[in-house]
């Protein structure tokens, strides 16, 4: 499992455990699974998409942002 952190700037969109996530790069949509290499990436204007440990899927619209991935930890920043 990785931990995931979903923020804005005015609160925590989601926090917790996931399987996978989806997110819309600015070349393309691209997927998080467990063990991801360390990587920083833009987001664009598009749907999150997140399994989260117990297969409940949830999504949430942004507007673009920003991702992080280091050691199962995902934190995405988000407008």
């Amino acid at each position: 499992m990785m931990y995931l952190e979903i923020i804005t700037p005015e609160k925590l969109l989601f926090a917790g455990d996931i399987a996978i996530i989806q997110l819309p790069g600015v070349s393309g949509s691209f997927e998080i699974m467990k063990n991801h290499v360390p990587i920083i990436s833009t987001l664009t204007q598009g749907k999150i998409k997140v399994k989260a440990a117990n297969s409940v899927v949830s999504y949430f619209e942004v507007m673009g942002g920003l991702v992080e991935v280091s050691n199962n930890e995902v934190r995405v920043l988000v407008k």
